[in-house]
């Protein structure tokens, strides 16, 4: 039995970072990119490394280069906090998994630290791997904070939930991150929306400004946590953007409704 999975790159339209503060966001998946995962049985537990988690170099300069271009850290660590996360979720569920090993091989063609989200699709296709391999059904909605978990609680990646919510429902989502819903439930409320009455997207990117996202946002958190009245306005702001563009594509489908 080989298992194979994968999970897209995605763009955020509007409302972001505000996900990470209990805002709002639109998000759409870009299916031109993406992180697959190949699983099958054996012997032992392994994760077969890649080119990103190489630690030989031709020199200094190349090191610099391959630093710059994919961090310190390749998919491995991911993929380790996946398999963690997926084995206490089971367990706090009381689904009780068979002493069955694998070895689990990853690719991914997303661009690194220039905002695709590559680190979140590795873990994504990890858990949809280990869910068909273990016959354990996470329910969606849930599934994207058990790969933020992962990310956040095991790596201390900054992380927020639209990065997880749109690479789990594909398509194209709004996202409603309530803090009551949030808090009390471990999720917010996503609305899918249709993809085709967006205007035509052109996505640009440069490997060279690439930066690790998390590191980026950790001054927005602080100043966030503090009370900051700029901060806390601005985003307050940039979620009312998300959810007036949820609004426009109400509109629009009320228009077709009525042609």
């Amino acid at each position: 039995m080989i298992i194979e999975t994968r999970a897209y790159a995605r763009a955020g339209l509007l409302g972001n970072p505000s996900d990470g503060y209990f805002g709002k966001t639109i998000s759409v998946i870009v299916r031109n990119f993406g992180a697959s995962i190949t699983l099958w049985p054996s012997p032992e537990l392994r994760i077969e490394p890649q080119s990103a988690d190489d630690s030989t170099y031709r020199s200094i300069f190349h090191l610099r280069e391959a630093v710059g271009l994919t961090g310190y850290h390749g998919g491995i660590p991911l993929i380790k906090a996946a398999i963690k996360k997926f084995v206490e979720y089971c367990e706090a569920e009381g689904q009780r998994l068979p002493n069955q090993n694998f070895t689990v091989r990853y690719r991914t063609s997303i661009p690194r630290q220039v905002g695709l989200a590559g680190s979140s699709a590795i873990v994504v296709a990890t858990m949809r791997a280990l869910m068909q391999f273990y016959d354990v059904e996470i329910p969606i909605e849930r599934l994207p904070t058990l790969v933020m978990l992962a990310e956040t609680e095991e790596l201390g990646i900054t992380a927020g939930l639209q990065d997880r919510v749109i690479q789990c429902y594909e398509g194209c989502v709004y996202m409603d991150f309530d803090r009551t819903l949030v808090e009390s439930r471990g999720y917010g409320a996503y609305e899918r929306l249709e993809p085709r009455r967006l205007p035509k997207l052109y996505i640009a990117y440069k490997t060279a400004l690439g930066k690790v996202s998390g590191r980026v946002l950790n001054d927005v958190r602080t100043r966030w946590e503090k009370g900051d009245a700029h901060v806390v306005g601005t985003l307050e702001q940039i979620a009312g953007v998300a959810e007036a563009g949820r609004a426009a594509q109400v509109e629009v489908a009320v228009d077709e409704g009525r042609e």
